[in-house]
């Protein structure tokens, strides 16, 4: 999901003297569009369907931008607004947790903080946006007997899923941060960068997320939609961090990141590390896998590189947006009871620039 803080488009709008006064008339250029899904239609269901992908009408400019008067300016007044779009990327799975495609923008519902959406712009099925994924390896020294299955099954994931438009980085964590691999495309690299990774130490899980994303995630810079993703491996103890699990949760959706948990846990019982990696992926609407034993880890990086390639992607406009920073919850479910849904939990909306 994206949803851009910056400034979108930048409408210039040249002034003179004798145009001021029929400039100080002209509406807002952010505005917004009328609502294209009734209250009425909120009244009847707490998840109705999601209205038509709308255009533009004619003699729309889709930009914005505003024509410069004709006479010679005396100043010029730059105007920044911001992006009310919402980015959604969620997948759809049957009771057997099989990926289901050939869905329609018709077979769901949307509440964009309890209220339907003002218009979806797009709905698109399967896409194949470039991939920005992060691989996070516990180094700890209570995974040392397992590490080896980690380093090769993140190898292996990584020749299979990363594409000529993609780029990956990788680290490692005990009490700090290990940045082995920065963003790039090589796969060459990337391996290197995942043999050099060693075990030892405690865990600081909640700071090494955190810290990835905000470091990582929040501060990528693309000219193009990008998909951002963290496959993280853990058994998901923490015994050192400073943030909590709540802060290192709410910094991945600032970061508009989804993230994949697997656990190195293979012990005939489950402890607490175990909700922990199910609670960090299902708020950022990710997955959680629970290999049987450690040689199946494998299988989850597998299972990833399937879902991320087998996606459907929502842009829409939220209703009732405000630019103030606030958390926006997010509901999405499919008019199939057959079908689930998983996807982000919400995402912050940009605050006010300073």
């Amino acid at each position: 999901m994206r949803i851009s803080n910056s400034a979108r488009w930048v409408a210039t709008v040249l002034f003179c003297m004798a145009g001021l006064a029929a400039a100080a008339q002209t509406p807002a250029a952010s505005q917004p569009v009328t609502a294209t899904t009734g209250a009425a239609a909120a009244a009847q269901t707490t998840s109705p369907a999601l209205p038509a992908a709308q255009t533009p009408a004619a003699g729309q400019q889709g930009s914005g931008a505003l024509t410069p008067n004709d006479a010679a300016p005396q100043d010029t007044e730059t105007l920044h607004l911001f992006s009310r779009e919402v980015d959604l990327f969620f997948t759809v799975t049957d009771k057997r947790g099989n990926f289901v495609t050939g869905l329609q923008q018709q077979n769901f519902g949307l509440l964009d903080d309890g209220r339907p959406p003002e218009r979806v712009i797009r709905f698109v099925q399967q896409t194949n946006l470039p991939l920005r994924v992060g691989i996070m390896i516990d180094t700890s020294s209570s995974i040392r007997t397992r590490f080896p299955f980690e380093q090769q099954s993140a190898i292996d994931f990584l020749l299979q899923v990363m594409h000529p438009t993609d780029r990956g980085f990788v680290e490692g964590f005990d009490v700090q941060t290990d940045m082995e691999q920065d963003f790039t495309n090589r796969i060459d690299l990337l391996d290197s960068g995942i043999s050099r990774l060693r075990p030892g130490g405690g865990t600081a899980l909640f700071d090494s997320l955190y810290k990835t994303c905000r470091d990582q995630m929040l501060t990528l810079q693309q000219t193009t939609d990008v998909r951002k993703a963290l496959v993280l491996v853990s058994d998901g103890d923490d015994d050192y961090s400073r943030a909590t699990e709540q802060d290192a949760i709410k910094m991945c959706q600032r970061a508009q990141t989804i993230v994949y948990t697997i656990s190195t846990d293979t012990g005939p019982s489950k402890d607490k590390g175990d909700d922990i990696l199910r609670q960090i992926s299902d708020a950022t609407g990710g997955q959680a896998f629970f290999p049987n034993r450690i040689q199946e880890v494998a299988q989850g990086f597998l299972n990833i590189e399937a879902e991320l390639r087998s996606q459907y992607s929502l842009v829409y406009v939220p209703a009732d947006f405000k630019q103030d920073g606030s958390f926006r919850s997010i509901y999405l479910q499919c008019l199939d009871p057959r079908y689930s849904v998983r996807a982000e939990k919400g995402y912050f909306a940009p605050k006010p620039p300073q």
